[in-house]
């Protein structure tokens, strides 16, 4: 139970920023591209974006797929969707 404590803290630790939150309530919907989470979070930096992306893929929340010229994003843990489904019907009003 210990050891399942500490990994739900480290992967709550990972998601606990606006951004990291706001990209992952974006892809609850559709897996996107870099530039179509840009269009919907205009207010990072593309960079700041894409360090955020790295981060959850190597954490292992999103996993991504090249189409074209373009890594689309996914969230790749069932669980991770529900955590963020719930947080966004309780704390979102959009």
């Amino acid at each position: 139970m210990e050891q399942q404590a500490k990994e739900i803290a480290d992967l709550l630790k990972v998601m606990a920023n606006q951004h990291r939150l706001m990209i992952l309530c974006y892809l609850i919907e559709s897996p996107m591209n870099v530039s179509e989470i840009h269009e919907k979070i205009p207010t990072i930096s593309q960079s700041a974006l894409s360090q955020n992306l790295a981060l959850l893929k190597a954490h292992g929340i999103l996993s991504s797929n090249k189409s074209g010229l373009q890594n689309v994003y996914q969230i790749n843990d069932k669980r991770i969707k529900k955590v963020i489904q719930t947080l966004r019907e309780t704390y979102c009003t959009q």
